[in-house]
């Protein structure tokens, strides 16, 4: 135990830095000791019991969810959105805010964004606003669109607003995320912008993904399981897949699902994925839950953006 005299000089350092919101060098200066002594002081008080730091999460922040979604799927980060409802379009609008605020205090210069079209990162880009960022950034499209003209041109669109948004550059991958055949698929592979923006998905260093489910059940407007028929919409339920991302998709384990339909999709593979430094899984609610556990225990995404009620689901899960 300190003796009386240094507990009675700690709690007088203490209170003039914690509660009169003096500087060290301020304190220092005033009690006639080095700033070195006073840094001393605070960190002893802090052992003695004199000072106690609590950290109170304001209103609508989930601090312990996202701790605990860290620890319990190896995550970077979680950011855990307080949803007012459980619904979805409410859950994208809130998802897409806090997408966009992460992204812009973030972003790197040099970075290679990768980017896919889901209703998640829709909403990001309807948050963001276009500001300084480091330079040298690029915006590649991770997957083509899902085989018909206007989800090309959706896919494109994208990565066109989000670069800029970012003022990058924006590479395209000209292609159908899922071609008619493996023999067309192989036509497209020939062209030489395809061909380039499939060697720059190897430099992607931040990759923003949805995790969709491959029921459409609650789905507004069209998804990428429309461009599947329904045999081949059994193939993928026979192997168990739940749900897909950048065109792959994976069982309730997170292991992926290998069909014929493979040699038929034009997007990021998973092991390129794999090598990504952040990959950031932008998704939420009851329909996408299954998925997203997958998507976690698969280690498909190392940084997760979700609302506050799919995050206590994923952790009651078990």
């Amino acid at each position: 135990m300190a003796r009386l005299d240094d507990l009675r000089l700690m709690a007088k350092v203490a209170r003039m830095y914690y509660e009169g919101g003096q500087r060290q060098p301020e304190i220092a200066e005033r009690l006639s000791l080095s700033q070195a002594t006073v840094s001393r002081l605070l960190r002893r008080a802090e052992r003695e019991g004199i000072v106690r730091i609590s950290v109170s999460a304001p209103a609508g922040a989930h601090p312990a969810l996202e701790a605990e979604l860290e620890t319990r799927f190896d995550l970077k980060a979680a950011l855990v959105v307080d949803s007012l409802e459980d619904e979805e379009e409410q859950v994208m609008r809130d998802l897409g805010a806090a997408a966009a605020y992460y992204v812009e205090t973030t972003i790197r210069s040099g970075e290679v964004v990768g980017i896919d079209s889901y209703a998640s990162l829709r909403a990001m880009e309807s948050a963001m606003h276009p500001r300084s960022v480091p330079p040298g950034v690029q915006v590649v499209q991770l997957a083509g669109g899902a085989g018909d003209p206007a989800a090309e041109q959706h896919a494109t669109q994208l990565t066109r607003r989000l670069a800029t948004l970012l003022r990058g550059e924006a590479v395209f991958l000209p292609a159908p995320g899922l071609a008619a055949s493996p023999e067309t698929r192989e036509i497209f592979l020939q062209d030489p912008y395809v061909r380039a923006a499939l060697n720059t998905l190897n430099s992607v260093t931040l990759a923003l993904v949805g995790i969709a489910a491959i029921i459409g059940a609650g789905a507004t407007g069209p998804t990428y399981m429309d461009a599947f028929s329904a045999q081949e919409k059994a193939l993928l339920a026979e192997h168990g897949a739940v749900g897909f991302i950048c065109h792959r998709f994976f069982d309730a384990e997170g292991k992926l699902v290998v069909t014929a339909l493979d040699k038929r999709i034009t997007a990021m593979t998973r092991e390129q994925l794999a090598r990504v430094n952040r990959v950031v899984g932008i998704s939420g609610g009851k329909r996408r839950q299954a998925a997203i556990r997958a998507a976690l225990l698969g280690r498909w995404i190392n940084v997760l953006i979700t609302d506050r009620f799919t995050a206590e689901r994923l952790l009651s899960d078990g």
